[in-house]
């Protein structure tokens, strides 16, 4: 190719295609992660007009599945869709971590955990790829929040850096291979992430042997040619006329090595040949088995947090229930940004209670008429308040860990009125449960569920599905508490990463403080017996096996968590981090098995 072809190649045709150059086609990429965004293009649509799509759990209530190969299912499912949309790159899974409960994006994140967040992004990325399309790993790196995400230095120590926010990102790379992977916004030690050699060319590429597309997150590029220096081979959106001048201009004058766009540029060529060679024309998806999909994801994500005197789950003949909240029969299901989902169709927890109850389901939307509330609660022999969050979205972070005043009351007054009341939480993060759980004898943490929470929540609360969710974050019992509290999110275009590399629990932990819910609680309405623990050590490191068996009336899974520590050490440490994770399904009074 010719240098100006070259630099054509290395930035969009528009905001969704890479540019047909010579004999290379465009090819398609759009937004994900928890859904294909295929956008509608025409008059008076926005940018965020979109295809119909399944809308899965965002990766807050996927993450807290703790399940791997459910994780692998549901990307293997967005993959079928995109062949079915034509689609070559999916823009996902977001990976940072969560060092803030007051991120915007959080709900596209998995976890505070790097190797929580590692092991399941690597299946997501693995059960995308494998139906021929391409995964995008977002967003490297340090992008762990909305202020002035476009230009704030995330400043931090290599030690931290390396252990606890690039780790996920190298566990992915080098175990799943991503296409490519997506450059932040935000500066890193004062450098640009889209000019950061170091990061883009020494770690990436030269550390982890990453071969793929380094693509920029749409407008992250400050610089075009300082961009192609430092490694970064594709800038979107497109067209960056001026820039591909730019580029060719620099290797004409010797300022840039001829070398360094060449290599983007082949690259990109690579990418697109292999889309095209994947692509399935004709292809189609059964929409009514994602949806079935994405119910059982949803409901393996709930997190029950309390329930007293056992009153969860509900009787199908259960005398008369008082449904209350308007969240019950409009769900928020998904966060605001580009990862905004047209879903296939969408269910709605009232509806579903409806179905599942045999007794009297009465309603009453609440938020600006408790009293009303009150009175259906006090007159029913259970109420379910539903309540939430409603902030999450890309752009800007959230401005506390509450729930709206109107919804704080709601609870209050309804638990004062029928002692048996569940409230059950819709929110993208974690937010702040203290005074109001004390009187509520039980809590359900439905996170954002995707199309289909609204039969995951019924199925929990009935218990045709059993609570196998564990939390993926940390609940402070107040926003003071948490690690970051006092480095967020940051001032004169600086956020200093103060807590080093103890994030969310870690930081719990080291301080001996505490919390409302600790980081991998979740309750069940069956119970688990451990025996037989035995550690050994294999190459690598130690092997960890314990047997566990289910003692209690129904099936239900449990997931066997490990963590380690070392006793002594010439510098600081967490007291406890995470090594491994499984997820064991076991029948009622099952012989113990082997985890």
């Amino acid at each position: 190719m010719e240098i100006e072809e070259q630099a054509a190649l290395t930035s969009g045709a528009d905001f969704w295609h890479t540019r047909a150059v010579a004999d290379v086609p465009a090819v398609m990429v759009t937004d994900g992660p928890h859904g294909v965004r295929k956008q509608v293009v025409g008059e008076g649509l926005g940018l965020l007009a979109s295809e119909p799509s399944t809308c899965f759990p965002p990766a807050v209530a996927m993450g807290s599945t703790w399940d791997p190969e459910l994780v692998r299912r549901v990307g293997a499912a967005l993959g079928q869709e995109c062949l079915a949309m034509d689609v070559a790159v999916l823009l996902g899974p977001g990976i940072n971590l969560k060092r803030t409960p007051l991120g915007g994006r959080n709900f596209e994140y998995f976890s505070e955990d790097p190797i929580l967040t590692g092991v399941l992004a690597t299946e997501w990325v693995a059960g995308l790829q494998s139906k021929g399309v391409g995964a995008s790993l977002k967003h490297f790196a340090m992008n762990s929040q909305e202020t002035d995400r476009m230009r704030v230095s995330a400043d931090v120590d290599e030690r931290t850096l390396r252990e606890m926010y690039l780790r996920a990102f190298q566990r992915v790379v080098q175990r799943a291979r991503p296409w490519t992977v997506m450059c932040s916004y935000n500066r890193i030690n004062g450098v640009y992430a889209s000019q950061h050699r170091w990061l883009l060319t020494d770690v990436l590429r030269g550390e982890w042997g990453y071969e793929g597309v380094l693509v920029s997150d749409w407008g992250a590029v400050v610089d075009r040619v300082e961009a192609v220096r430092a490694g970064l081979d594709l800038t979107m959106p497109g067209p960056d006329d001026a820039g591909d001048r730019d580029l060719a201009a620099a290797v004409r004058a010797g300022s840039l090595p001829a070398a360094a766009l060449q290599t983007a540029a082949s690259r990109v060529e690579s990418l697109v040949r292999r889309a095209v060679a994947a692509a399935t024309p004709g292809a189609t998806y059964d929409a009514d088995a994602h949806h079935a999909l994405a119910r059982e994801a949803a409901s393996r994500g709930i997190v029950l947090l309390k329930n007293d005197g056992g009153l969860l789950p509900l009787a199908a003949g259960e005398p008369s229930i008082a449904v209350i909240g308007e969240q019950a029969r409009s769900p928020r299901y998904q966060g605001g940004g580009s990862s905004l989902i047209n879903p296939t169709r969408l269910d709605n927890a009232l509806d579903e209670i409806t179905a599942h109850a045999t007794g009297t389901v009465r309603f009453a939307a609440g938020y600006d008429d408790p009293e009303a509330a009150a009175a259906l609660a006090r007159e029913s022999s259970v109420a379910i308040v539903f309540a939430g969050s409603e902030e999450e979205t890309e752009g800007s972070d959230r401005t506390s860990l509450e729930l709206p005043a109107a919804h704080r009351a709601l609870i209050e007054k309804v638990a004062a009125a029928n002692p048996r009341t569940v409230v059950v939480l819709s929110n993208g993060a974690v937010i702040r449960t203290g005074p109001w759980d004390a009187a509520v004898p039980a809590l359900v943490e439905g996170w954002l569920l995707g199309q289909a929470g609204g039969g995951a929540i019924a199925d929990v609360l009935f218990g045709v599905v059993n609570p196998s969710g564990r939390l993926t974050e940390t609940i402070p019992v107040k926003l003071a508490d948490h690690p970051s509290y006092l480095d967020f999110p940051g001032e004169q275009g600086h956020v200093r990463y103060g807590e080093g590399i103890h994030v969310g629990y870690r930081g719990f932990d080291a301080r001996e403080q505490e919390v409302a819910y600790p980081f991998g609680f979740g309750l069940s309405y069956t119970t688990f017996e451990y025996s037989g623990l035995s550690v050994s050590t294999v190459d690598g490191g130690l092997e960890v096996r314990v047997s566990v068996a289910n003692t209690g009336s129904r099936d239900g899974r449990e997931v066997v968590q490990v963590y380690t520590s070392i006793g002594s050490s010439r510098v600081r440490r967490a007291p406890r981090s995470s090594r491994r994770l499984r997820v064991c399904r076991s029948p009622r009074a099952s012989p113990p098995r082997s985890c």
